[in-house]
């Protein structure tokens, strides 16, 4: 009887101190990566350019910069800023902004599309100093959601 309580009490130490460690999520590997960000398409690159280009627009980016030739299209979401109390307390304010970036190349008769979202922070103080740090957004129902998109405006073009 004794040993059982004995052992019930170090599993629930264990599963007590088990709690308290930090766990970190494991990056994706460059496969992986490379899945989750692309697809290919049977559409000539004209055609998947200008879908990329109005699915960006649809989704609420500004494109930045697009260049056919190169197949690279960046875009950017309108910058939001973040009011907490912490920021009031140390004259400091932040703002969020997601950047989009595709990249759209020739592969045999069709097209590979790969995308990037990356949400970007900036911190700023009265002052003068700044900072931003860069987060990969790596979820994959926001892929999907905008392949879905891709595909859908590729459709629609490939017809007309």
């Amino acid at each position: 009887m004794q040993i059982a309580l004995r052992f019930c009490a170090g599993a629930a130490s264990l599963l007590l101190v088990a709690g308290c460690v930090v766990q970190y999520d494991v990056p994706p590997t460059p496969l992986e990566l490379q899945a989750l960000q692309s697809r290919d398409y049977d559409e000539d690159k004209q055609v998947a350019f200008g879908s990329v280009m109005s699915v960006f627009q649809d989704l609420g980016y500004t494109p930045t910069s697009a260049d056919l030739e190169t197949g690279f299209i960046t875009a950017e979401s309108v910058a939001t800023g973040n009011f907490d109390w912490i920021a009031v307390l140390t004259d400091t304010s932040s703002t969020v902004q997601t950047r989009a970036t595709a990249y759209i190349e020739e592969v045999g008769e069709g097209v590979r599309v790969r995308l990037s979202f990356v949400e970007v922070r900036s911190t700023s103080s009265e002052q003068g100093q700044a900072g931003r740090s860069d987060r990969a957004l790596l979820d994959p129902a926001l892929y999907e959601n905008a392949f879905e998109r891709i595909e859908q405006a590729i459709f629609v073009r490939a017809g007309e």
